[in-house]
């Protein structure tokens, strides 16, 4: 029966961060520097607010959109952090975390031919969804523009078919945010022009040299901004996003939401509510843990000789291998993890243009990371 399936899906594959996952984490004395997944745990006032919400019987389906009380928080939230307005009834739809967000905007906006531009390297979960609905992905080169998807890079790859551009930062990848005035540039250029604008803002609340700045500030009318808990109140298990956008565009993916799961669970809802309120600034004390972290590894990985941006955000190397390593990005990830068990993501999992890579996190405690870098070391001076 295989023969029957879309062909479509058929020539999408696992993401690559899983599928190395998955080959190596039966390893004992494994150090992954794989997931991208907070060694946090959720908060004990959220958790509690989801038993609570079990032992109150909150267990039925909610609003499609989501309940009021969480969307008027989330937009209160998305309003004190970043100064982005949206209305609580209308313009925001809690989802089944941000993944569930972009599939719904893309199977929304995009139409067989149109095109879609986004940086590479880049987080694999967008490419599939555009290749399912028809469309095709433009992979932009930034390599050589220290990870940076300006306007410059973007400019020359607008086509008549382009119908959105993917910003997502801070990246996953790189680590690297775009700066208030290379935001506002881009808004400028593409006001009033027919394409989207999809920024993936999930590691928002985690930046650390500057604030995070929402090109949805500049351009509204046009930016589906798509942000959630998973990282910053560390609930990758509990399914909740965000996604924001004026009424004319949201009331239509709404749509395509309610069909695809009809609304985020109930429960996780009302831990959401937690985060978002009394819990707004829960992520302070593990950005405060990251920036040690990011400190230690960059220190550690710039003495080992080793070509990596220090990143403005999220908890990511992506780093260069050593021309002396005649290995390809996966090649390279499999050998050291079979000679020293230390597991990191190959760049070639983030598009053509992160071969040459690997992608290193450090969302692990600084005995975890001294360890891996320590035998890491060893590996590449034996290299």
């Amino acid at each position: 029966m295989e023969q029957l399936i879309n062909q479509r899906v058929k020539d999408i594959e696992i993401s690559g961060i899983r599928k190395f996952f998955n080959m190596v984490s039966h390893i004992e004395d494994l150090i992954s520097f794989t997931i991208g997944q907070p060694d946090f745990p959720t908060p004990e006032h959220v958790k509690k607010a989801g038993i609570t919400a079990i032992e109150q019987n909150f267990t039925s389906y909610t609003h499609n959109a989501g309940t009021i009380e969480l969307r008027v928080a989330a937009c209160n939230f998305v309003k004190k952090k970043y100064g982005l307005l949206y209305k609580p009834d209308s313009e925001v739809i809690v989802t089944a975390g941000a993944s569930e967000a972009i599939d719904i905007a893309f199977r929304t906006i995009l139409v067989e031919g149109s095109e879609v531009i986004l940086p590479g390297p880049i987080y694999p979960g967008y490419e599939p969804i555009i290749k399912m609905m028809g469309a095709t992905p433009v992979h932009v080169d930034i390599r050589e523009n220290q990870f940076r998807f300006t306007l410059e890079m973007i400019k020359p790859f607008i086509t008549e078919k382009t119908r959105c551009i993917v910003l997502p930062y801070p990246s996953n990848p790189t680590g690297v945010s775009l700066s208030e005035s290379e935001l506002r540039e881009i808004a400028e250029y593409l006001k009033n022009k027919d394409i989207f604008i999809l920024a993936d803002e999930i590691y928002s609340e985690l930046t650390y040299d500057q604030p995070h700045i929402s090109i949805a500030s500049f351009l509204k009318e046009q930016t589906i901004v798509i942000n959630g808990l998973s990282k910053s109140h560390s609930m990758t298990g509990w399914r909740i996003g965000f996604l924001f956008a004026p009424e004319v565009i949201s009331k239509h993916i709404l749509k395509v939401h309610q069909y695809n799961i009809s609304c985020a669970t109930s429960i996780a809802q009302k831990a959401a509510f937690a985060a978002v309120t009394n819990g707004m600034d829960d992520a302070l004390v593990m950005k405060k843990e990251y920036l040690k972290r990011r400190e230690f590894v960059y220190k550690r990985l710039t003495a080992m000789g080793l070509d990596a941006v220090k990143p403005d955000g999220a908890f990511y190397f992506f780093v260069k291998i050593p021309k002396t390593i005649q290995l390809n990005s996966f090649d390279f990830a499999l050998k050291l993890v079979q000679e020293t068990k230390v597991a990191v993501v190959p760049g070639s999992a983030f598009s053509e243009y992160g071969e040459g890579y690997f992608r290193l996190s450090f969302a692990c405690s600084m005995e975890t990371l001294e360890i891996g870098l320590n035998r890491m070391e060893q590996f590449l001076r034996n290299a």
